[in-house]
């Protein structure tokens, strides 16, 4: 007999702002409701490169989205305590805590007092030529609990909550499976740990003693086989796909660790079929506990264009950075003139805001928010991202033409930023208070017609206008009683996105108005090694109150290292590195006080500006830096 639970959910759901809906709400009945959710440091991530899970200290998957970064979630009880859903493994007596990595195999530790039990999670993962011999699910997690010393008891849920929490639930156990129907979609959980079914959550108890172990495999949709019981293969064949990948690393600098783990995952946030990479695996994460700053970053972001490209290129990873650009050339030519400043992993434009009403937030920080309104945002710097990402791939193959469609795409971007450079836009952080003349998104301008020159060839028109902006922005930018450069014209505030100047070669990195700017902003935005993104008086449409964001902090790494400040920049490096949570992961902001994440994660940006800065403390990556911004046009 086939053993049945079920709950039916009806949310409710806004579409943009001001629009309130009613619904009913389902009962909160898991086991778990009764508890706080982890401090976001307290999670890692698992990935196959398509989806990412969050897993909790205490061995809960908190959030999935299947079968795509993007996708609706199954778990988003990091959302909602009671309704998200879960699937948790953990001893069913007081433990503590350790955890590592092995590749991006995640193992977690429980020692109880009568034992050691190790927890073992991965989405498997194959190289290519065992693709064609073995057979996998379209999307799968594997989980091993193992006794390693004395006896320990175990506890097991299994609360799938598909749609946002929005699917009626209806679980099936059969044999060793239970299956989780929701529409066309069908979720089987294999597992040789004796499930039963208590209303719409399954659950198990057992001891295991030393030596014993349970295993489980949950599918998504899938019509081959799953890899239980052969989960030995699985795991051994996921260490070995990243292994090989991550042999492939050519960083070898002091700070190894640190980019090792910092480009596993970004390899994790990478969607494999088109390349693109998203910004983070959440949404809604609060850049302040309580406030209204929650916003869904599992897209792709022009923003981190050249950024991206510069670090994977210099730690060795030219096949990921190359498939990354060709997704991005495809992604803006669908909207072509027109760059929106994020797009989704397969190009698509189109990612409404919508609020989810029914879902409390991370720690009733409301509202949970699917899809981004800033897509409908002019941003001037994105240009110069494209533009940059282009020159970065393209000089990195000297000996590959431009192909001629790209050559025209990308002419034409640069006769667009001639064209509209004297606009005002939204500026790099996406601020809702209207358009204004950021003197970032100016200095970016600047850049993009620099780089079209040298990738594309001498263009008078757009040396013309290169010029004149750099007077201008000198003129009306840079407030000479505060020595610093300001986040807009004739203005006194100031903006972190201007330590990126010297980066792109906008004036030198030692020059005195650089060298201002950034002790200007240490003093102003800076709390010890920590940056906020801008002054707390900027009008930016929103309720005040975020951390300090964490790639501002490492780009000053960079700003200190070009500028010769080689001491100052190793000692703010090594003090953010040791913000990274026990297994090296950091996420969009903290909180200054109490050293909380905030905000999505992990933050490939925050990652990538670890990567880069890394490689600025070099000899030979300041060297590198200084041959891209001096670099010569490639002939056509």
């Amino acid at each position: 007999m086939a053993e049945v639970g079920e709950v039916g959910v009806t949310p409710s759901v806004s579409e943009g702002p001001g629009r309130a809906g009613g619904a009913a709400q389902p009962p909160r009945s898991l086991a778990h409701a009764r508890d706080d959710i982890p401090p976001i440091e307290d999670y890692a991530v698992i990935g196959d490169t398509r989806s990412i899970a969050l897993v909790s200290k205490s061995g809960s998957i908190d959030w999935l989205c299947w079968p795509r970064f993007d996708s609706r979630s199954v778990f988003a009880r990091i959302l909602d305590v009671e309704r998200g859903g879960h699937f948790s493994i953990r001893p069913g007596a007081p433990f503590e805590v350790t955890r590592c990595y092995d590749t991006n195999i995640l193992i977690t530790t429980f020692t109880t007092g009568t034992g050691v039990v190790r927890l073992t999670d991965l989405m498997p993962v194959m190289r290519e030529a065992d693709k064609r011999t073995h057979l996998q699910p379209f999307r799968q997690i594997v989980r091993r609990i193992e006794c390693i010393e004395g006896h320990v008891p175990i506890v097991a849920e299994y609360a799938p909550r598909p749609d946002y929490a929005r699917a009626k639930v209806r679980l099936t156990l059969r044999r060793d499976a239970i299956f989780c129907v929701d529409g066309p979609t069908v979720l089987h959980l294999h597992s040789d740990a004796g499930f039963s079914i208590d209303g719409a959550v399954a659950r198990t108890r057992f001891t295991l003693a030393r030596g014993e172990k349970r295993d489980f495999a949950l599918a998504f949709d899938s019509h081959a086989p799953a890899v239980y019981p052969r989960i030995d293969d699985a795991i051994d064949r996921t260490r070995d796909f990243w292994r090989e990948w991550i042999g492939h690393l050519r960083y070898d600098g002091e700070y190894r660790e640190h980019v090792e783990r910092s480009v596993f995952v970004l390899k994790l946030m990478t969607y494999a079929p088109s390349g693109a990479i998203i910004a983070a695996p959440t949404t809604s994460l609060p850049e302040s506990i309580g406030g209204i700053r929650n916003w869904d970053y599992r897209y792709c972001w022009l923003r981190d264009a050249a950024f991206t490209v510069a670090a994977m290129n210099d730690c060795g990873y030219d096949v990921e950075s190359s498939a990354f650009v060709d997704w991005l050339l495809y992604a803006t030519r669908l909207t072509h003139p027109s760059l929106q400043i994020l797009y989704d992993v397969f190009g698509e434009s189109r990612v409404p805001e919508q609020t989810l009403d029914h879902l409390t937030g991370y720690r009733d920080s409301r509202p949970v928010r699917v899809g981004n309104g800033a897509r409908d945002q002019f941003q001037l710097d994105v240009y110069a991202e494209v533009l940059g990402a282009a020159e970065e791939h393209f000089n990195d193959e000297p000996d590959t033409p431009i192909p001629p469609d790209a050559r025209k795409m990308l002419t034409r971007l640069a006769d667009i930023v001639v064209k509209r450079w004297r606009e005002p836009d939204s500026g790099i952080w996406e601020k809702r208070s209207g358009l204004r003349q950021h003197v970032h998104a100016k200095i970016m301008a600047w850049a993009a017609l620099d780089c079209a020159s040298r990738l594309l060839g001498r263009n008078d028109r757009w040396e013309r206008e290169r010029e004149a902006i750099k007077r201008e922005v000198l003129e009306r930018g840079f407030n000479t009683r505060l020595n610093s450069f300001v986040g807009e014209y004739d203005g006194d505030e100031l903006d972190a996105s201007l330590l990126y100047a010297a980066r792109v070669g906008f004036l030198d990195a030692d020059d005195p108005r650089m060298l201002g700017t950034i002790d200007a902003i240490r003093k102003t935005l800076g709390h010890d090694e920590l940056i906020y993104r801008y002054d707390m008086r900027t009008d930016d449409g929103l309720p005040p109150g975020e951390g300090a964001f964490l790639p501002c902090s490492f780009w000053l790494v960079e700003a200190l290292a070009l500028a010769g400040r080689d001491g100052e920049a190793r000692e703010v490096f090594e003090k953010l590195c040791r913000r990274a949570n026990d297994v090296g992961l950091l996420s969009e902001e903290i909180d200054v006080e109490s050293g909380a994440f905030l905000g999505n994660f992990p933050q490939a940006l925050t990652h990538i500006g670890l990567v880069n800065a890394a490689i600025c403390l070099s000899e030979e990556g300041k060297r590198r830096r200084g041959l891209r911004r001096t670099g010569r046009a490639r002939e056509s």
